[in-house]
């Protein structure tokens, strides 16, 4: 029997869509918006959490201890998985993985960017077997340095893995299976460590890691960023020791230059640059938050597709969820004869979902390209589509956030009883009574939760306006109606979110 978790209030409802369509009024009644101050906080110098970041620029001990701590669990998770105890709610490789990091991966970026790219196991266990070194300047001769072939120098190697472990992952029970949880970790490590031995730089950061990769798109809306810290010491530079190193300290993994740098996606928070630094002018920033997706990421469009298939995939996750998506696919396999795990009912539904509202978003690209170039100006599709898509980034992450929270605070664990039994040793599922019990046991008041996730949709809906009116006018001098098509798209995603919020969800264990 499948417990569902109760759905937003249709109050709450009600109040988002009237944010919604004020903020639509607004954007299309508005004069045009005035391009956002760049100017930065140093994270250093702030009380309390500034200590913190001082250790982190001027110390390496910091991060190699936390490194280490990461490395600790997941080597507990991968004992687990494999020895463990099949039942889900009782071994610590399945709450671990998909209830406390999956969560608290996407919750991190909201607050500290790409930081987890920093400690990330699978980059430190292949640095240990492949550079024998955490972070100083390697002298191993077990890597061929290859280039990568220019063709895999895009996103679309992160693309076809992020849709190959969404389908893993939904269509054959992945978050329930402790041992495929498991297989799925070391193939990731697998995978690291052949690119770090094979290929120049970590090709595995850059172009492949599905969440290296939705870390650092979701990153452009974080307040937080790694960044120079006085820009006229960058442009004079001409050592530039945070693209090459120095003698104990290795190059920017991923070949970025600070003096150059407008953009967190392919940042992933080494803290090498921090440390190489002569001048000491890199450290952590306060900004903005999301202006990089509002104004200043150069739109390139394999990362433009990368937006719009994770905005997909994340809709796909809670639609997966609903009975109404049960139904469907086991109607599907009766009229196609799909029998089994119903893999083949599965991939159709989840084929026809992802490109459903990327085709909706091309065609309403096309009538804005229609409406901007009304007037005789000649602006190419290809770069509206690449420009107008970073409008997706807040609606995913919102809808993102509210999802996963609802698993976090609902599904939480015993985490001194996993811990102190990880392996789950003569342990029985929970019966229905506890179940429901672990359920009604929220880590916050449940009417806070609700109305943390309308905060979240509406937070979602109110940057991806911003997004549509920054990019339309001072890309391609679009305002008022012209801006129309877009706003009707963030506003059906938002909508279609919204509904997915507030019908009861199955619970994963």
């Amino acid at each position: 029997m499948i417990m569902f978790h109760p759905g937003l209030p249709q109050i709450w409802a009600i109040i988002i869509v009237i944010c919604m369509l004020l903020m639509s009024l607004r954007a299309l009644l508005a004069s045009p918006p005035q391009p956002i101050n760049h100017r930065t906080w140093s994270l250093q110098k702030l009380p309390v959490i500034g200590h913190f970041f001082r250790l982190l620029v001027e110390h390496s001990w910091p991060l190699l201890l936390l490194k280490l701590i990461f490395v600790g669990l997941f080597i507990l998770i991968i004992i687990a998985g494999l020895w463990g105890s099949p039942i889900p709610e009782h071994n610590l490789a399945i709450s671990l993985t998909w209830n406390l990091w999956w969560t608290g991966v996407i919750i991190t970026v909201l607050f500290s960017g790409s930081t987890w790219c920093g400690v990330c196991p699978w980059n430190t266990i292949a640095d240990w077997l492949v550079n024998h070194r955490l972070w100083q300047r390697s002298n191993s001769t077990h890597r061929l340095h290859l280039p990568l072939p220019k063709k895999l120098r895009n996103l679309w190697p992160a693309i076809l893995l992020l849709i190959g472990l969404s389908w893993f992952e939904l269509g054959t029970g992945l978050v329930t299976n402790p041992y495929t949880t498991t297989i799925l970790a070391l193939a990731m490590i697998i995978m690291a460590t052949l690119t770090l031995a094979l290929f120049q730089d970590k090709a595995f950061c850059r172009y492949i890691c599905p969440v290296g990769r939705t870390i650092g798109a979701y990153s452009q809306l974080s307040p937080i960023a790694v960044r120079s810290i006085d820009p006229s010491i960058c442009k004079s530079c001409k050592t530039l020791e945070c693209y090459h190193g120095s003698k104990n300290i290795a190059p920017c993994p991923t070949g970025l230059v600070q003096g150059r740098l407008q953009e967190s996606t392919y940042c992933i928070s080494c803290g090498n640059c921090t440390m190489s630094c002569p001048s000491q002018n890199v450290g952590w920033r306060l900004r903005s938050p999301s202006v990089e997706a509002i104004q200043d990421a150069k739109p390139h469009s394999d990362e433009a597709w990368f937006m719009l298939v994770l905005l997909a995939l994340t809709s796909f996750h809670g639609l997966t969820m609903l009975p109404q998506w049960q139904s469907t696919i086991s109607n599907l396999a009766q009229l196609i004869n799909d029998s089994g795990q119903l893999l083949t009912s599965f991939s159709i539904g989840l084929t026809a979902f992802m490109l459903l509202p990327i085709a909706i978003y091309a065609l309403l690209v096309a009538l804005s390209r229609g409406l901007i170039n009304i007037d005789g100006r000649c602006y190419s599709y290809r770069k509206l589509f690449s420009g107008f898509a970073f409008a997706s980034l807040p609606l995913a992450f919102s809808y993102h956030l509210a999802h996963n929270l609802n698993h976090l605070l609902r599904e939480s664990s015993n985490w001194w009883q996993l811990f102190s039994n990880p392996l789950g040793i003569d342990t029985l599922p929970l019966s229905m009574i506890e179940k429901h019990q672990r359920h009604m046991t929220m880590l916050i008041p449940e009417q806070l939760m609700f109305a943390l996730q309308a905060l979240l949709l509406i937070g979602g809906f109110f940057l991806a306006v911003q997004v549509i009116r920054h990019r339309g006018y001072h890309k391609f001098a679009a305002q008022g109606y012209q801006l129309l098509p877009m706003l009707i798209f963030a506003f059906n995603i938002t909508g279609f979110n919204l509904w997915l919020i507030i019908q009861p969800m199955s619970m994963r264990m």
